[in-house]
């Protein structure tokens, strides 16, 4: 996941990463991480930021407009991108509660600060006369009054004050959401007789109550395994409904709140719906796109799940030695038996595959992959961070060796931490001063290493550093990431596939040569379990897609009655009591009424994977790739970064055959 557009409403031809002599002499090109240890020093970052921001907007708006104003809006935005994201994102990851709560409040103050900015009719009345001369300027001028557009700045006197209004009140309702998740700590006992079939490093360490049961979270390195591995449906069901209440009936308050000021918010506009609003300036353009896509994928996907479920519970009555009549798969039975069957079939353990990906080679393989395909160099380096387990790497170019960004990666679970992946894009580039990217990729990853899908989570997330990472935008406004919605995961969706590829996998050697090598048989079969279920997993991601629309139309349902009948219609069906919504932090920030990207992104990815088909790791088209896709960030519109790197239109064909198939 990306987060720039949570913030915005709301993710190594070359060497090894350097040994510890080249270490202690390499630096950052970007500045250092800025010291936020204590809620002290945050507060005091905020005051001092406030101060100069405020002094920033009364110099921009007595700047003249001409030829240098999109600079000088520029300059402002860079000043803000620098303040402002190291506190939002400590808000996340912060190793103390005093200081996630004092990021919060900052980040409430400038969200106060930034919708007033939003509605500056002096500044939104320069940008609207400022010189264009190039088709970027250009570009970025139409995406950033859409911005004050959609923030209110033309809207009569009350509706803009209440414009405002709702957009601090969102804010801070995401944030509580997901500070509700954050700082939940949900802890489930079992005996270790329950625990049977969960490998044994899940819950040996893990603390015990007073009665010695062992005490584990809903962190995924936890919840996965026992999920997937766990013989007692018991202590499944236990564990998985720990996870589907985390927020609880907080979150579905917040979230009802969240969805009915969205469609107030359109309709100060004059929509009847926050999808319409939300979309008209996306790749899909309004509702009815959106859902008549979802339609098409619906249309492959509902056989091949109904499919997967007879399949699972054929397997389940096989296992339990009961009738098939007589056997019903419940949702906390889906991943084991999914897992017993391609055991079974494919003999893929994903357990097995720890061995072969241990935690730190595994993102030094991923970098690797970066490095190898679009010519780039990551190089350790030592810094003061966060937390003392978080490192930083200074990237590079291969060919020149000039320092072109930063990446902060944060590898491991603890409690109060984010507990999902993703990446945070601290930094954007900006050539006409010499700018550097810098990005933060969070995930939680089991110290003893990754299994396969987690190595595929890896790839992932580090797709969306390296989107922001390899930008070369002439402005930090289009740096990036900032792209729309619904292609910003096109990026990082494309570099899953890289996970099951025998060339691929073999640069592991390269950076850790005594790691056992993943034999090619073993792939083969890795690939083919990877097809299996694959009707569930996109189901489940339509579904989802189609609960964000649904609960943003024009009439505002109540959260969990819409999830149960729409669940309700699956499958799998709904279990009574579940809440999966106060756990959607998606759809609570900046996905909200967007997260059918997802699944329209991942047509865009499945296409361009098209021009790696003959070599995944070929050098001249990942190049080519960097240089007009990422490296272009948002200076074109999305559909014309596909077509200058595809060489034609963007089409679903590879999408609908690989369902199909």
């Amino acid at each position: 996941m990306n987060t720039k557009p949570l913030r915005a409403a709301a993710f190594a031809a070359g060497a090894i990463l350097l040994g510890a002599n080249a270490l202690a002499q390499a630096s950052l090109p970007g500045p250092a991480f800025p010291q936020l240890k204590s809620a002290a020093q945050i507060k005091s970052a905020c005051d001092a930021g406030l101060a100069a921001a405020k002094k920033r907007v009364a110099q921009l708006e007595r700047h003249k407009v001409d030829a240098g104003w999109i600079a000088a809006y520029d300059d402002y935005y860079a000043f803000v991108e620098d303040t402002l994201s190291p506190i939002d994102f400590v808000l996340n990851v912060h190793p103390d509660a005093a200081g996630r709560d004092a990021a919060q409040a900052c980040s409430l103050r400038w969200s106060d600060f930034n919708s007033s900015f939003n509605q500056n009719e002096k500044i939104f009345r320069a940008l609207k006369s400022a010189p264009t001369p190039t088709a970027i300027e250009r570009e970025l001028q139409r995406i950033a009054l859409g911005g004050f557009e959609d923030s209110g700045v033309s809207l009569t006197a009350p509706k803009r004050q209440r414009a405002k209004q709702i957009l601090d009140k969102l804010t801070e309702l995401d944030q509580q959401f997901n500070k509700n998740i954050r700082d939940a700590n949900v802890q489930v006992a079992f005996s270790e007789d329950e625990l049977k079939g969960v490998p044994e490093g899940v819950w040996a360490k893990a603390k015990r109550d007073a009665q010695g049961r062992v005490l584990l979270g809903v962190d995924y390195p936890t919840l996965r395994p026992l999920l997937q591995s766990g013989e007692n449906a018991a202590a499944r069901e236990r564990l998985w409904r720990a996870k589907e209440n985390e927020g609880g009936d907080a979150n579905l308050a917040l979230l009802g709140e969240i969805a009915k000021l969205r469609n107030e918010y359109a309709q100060l506009f004059g929509f009847s719906n926050f999808v319409d609003f939300n979309l008209r300036r996306r790749m899909a353009k309004d509702a009815a796109t959106a859902w008549k896509f979802l339609d098409e994928v619906k249309d492959t996907v509902n056989a091949r799940e109904r499919s997967d479920v007879e399949e699972l519970r054929a397997a389940k009555a096989k296992h339990l030695g009961q009738p098939l009549e007589a056997t019903k798969i419940e949702r906390w039975d889906s991943s084991f038996y999914a897992e017993r069957l391609r055991k079974e079939r494919f003999s893929v353990d994903q357990e097995a595959f720890r061995e072969y990906f241990p935690a730190q080679e595994s993102l030094k393989f991923a970098m690797h992959v970066i490095e190898k395909l679009m010519g780039v160099r990551y190089t350790e380096v030592p810094a003061e961070l966060w937390h003392p387990e978080a490192k930083a790497f200074a990237v590079s170019d291969a060919a020149s060796g000039k320092p072109i960004a930063t990446l902060y990666v944060d590898m491991y679970p603890r409690e109060g931490k984010y507990n999902h992946a993703a990446v945070w894009p601290l930094r954007s580039s900006a050539s006409r001063i010499g700018r550097t990217s810098t990005a933060a990729l969070v995930v939680n990853f089991d110290r003893k290493g990754l299994t396969i899908d987690e190595m595929e989570t890896l790839l992932h997330e580090l797709g969306h550093a390296v989107h922001n990472n390899l930008s070369n935008t002439r402005y930090a406004l289009q740096g990036g990431t900032s792209v729309m919605l619904d292609f910003v995961e096109a990026p990082s969706q494309m570099l899953e596939d890289w996970v099951v590829d025998k060339k691929v996998l073999k640069l592991m050697a390269d950076v850790c040569p005594s790691c056992k090598p993943v034999p090619d048989e073993l792939v083969d079969r890795a690939k083919a379990a990877k097809e299996f279920g694959k009707g569930s997993a996109y189901g489940r991601q339509h579904l989802f897609a189609s609960y964000d629309l649904a609960l943003h139309g024009k009439e505002v349902p109540d959260p969990l009655a819409l999830w149960a009948k729409m669940q309700g219609a699956t499958p799998l069906g709904y279990v009574p009591g579940s809440k999966f919504p106060a756990g959607f932090a998606h759809i609570a920030g900046g996905y909200g009424a967007g997260y059918y990207g997802y699944l329209w992104s991942l047509v865009v990815a499945m296409d361009l994977r098209t021009a790696f088909a003959a070599d995944k790791l070929s050098p001249e088209v990942g190049l080519r790739y960097r240089n007009t896709v990422l490296g272009q960030g948002g200076q074109k519109p999305a559909q014309e970064l596909v077509h200058d790197f595809l060489g034609r239109d963007s089409n679903s064909k590879a999408f609908f055959d690989y369902l199909r198939k």
